[in-house]
């Protein structure tokens, strides 16, 4: 029983971290578009932090939730924008790598379970 309650929350914890992901692709595609929009404030998914200190002290992971941050304080032109598409595009890489590794690591995670299921076939 304790090994599935481990499944659950890591499964839980998977789920947790392709939400965060996806909303970070998301915004990162905001920003880029508006890469040429004066005014225009870029804004970072944060998720990391609040899943780590979930897991470690054993607190509810349903309550994680991704957060949006603007970066009001910054401007990389004259016109206020403060969008860096090098940046941008660089994080968008790294988001695309780690949501296919979760995703990777989710299919890992059923495919054991489907055999713990099967008896082992």
């Amino acid at each position: 029983m304790e090994s599935l309650n481990a499944t659950s929350a890591q499964l839980m914890a998977l789920n947790k971290a392709l939400d965060g992901l996806w909303l970070r692709n998301e915004v990162i595609s905001n920003n880029v578009a508006n890469a040429d929009t004066p005014g225009f404030k870029a804004s970072k998914v944060s998720f990391e932090d609040a899943l780590k200190s979930a897991l470690d002290n054993g607190s509810f992971l349903e309550d994680v939730q991704p957060q949006i941050v603007t970066q009001r304080n910054t401007s990389m032109r004259m016109d206020g924008n403060n969008v860096d598409i090098d940046s941008e595009m660089s994080d968008l890489a790294k988001t695309t790598i780690a949501y296919n590794a979760a995703i990777q690591k989710l299919a890992v995670e059923f495919q054991m379970l489907r055999s713990a299921i099967n008896g082992g076939k």
